[in-house]
């Protein structure tokens, strides 16, 4: 019995040695502000999406792990998103009265603060107009 039992912890050891290395891991906060005066802009609704290259999604198992966020901006406008792995994410921001603003990053620390600043709308136009 006590052989049994140290096989299977040898074993089990062992196969422990064999598993993925854990995956680093960042913390991320997005700030959120008007690119004319740097005003803060609260309730701005933020996504981010975790976008794993190749390599990382052989290691990590993606059903597991959550793969977007959805939330607002606080008071100070800004969101902080607990720990998801390092590598590249897309984050669109959508705030009314400001274009919608996206793109991708890359996150490599283990803390990144991402500033976001948002334009004012452009003028619209339509080609619909009759000329006089």
């Amino acid at each position: 019995m006590r052989f049994f039992r140290g096989f299977i912890l040898l074993a089990g050891a062992t196969l422990l040695s064999f598993a993925a290395p854990p995956v680093p891991q960042t913390k991320l906060t997005v700030e959120v502000s008007a690119a004319e005066t740097g005003r803060l802009i609260d309730g701005a609704s933020v996504v981010v999406r975790f976008k794993p290259d190749v390599k990382q999604a052989k290691t990590v198992k993606l059903n597991k792990l959550r793969t977007a966020w959805e939330t607002k901006t606080n008071q100070q406008g800004s969101v902080s998103i607990p720990e998801i792995p390092m590598g590249t994410v897309e984050i669109q921001v959508i705030a009314p009265h400001y274009q919608t603003f996206g793109d991708i990053f890359q996150l490599s620390q283990p803390e990144q603060t991402i500033a976001v600043k948002l334009n004012p709308p452009q003028p619209q136009y339509s080609e619909d107009i009759k000329k006089k």
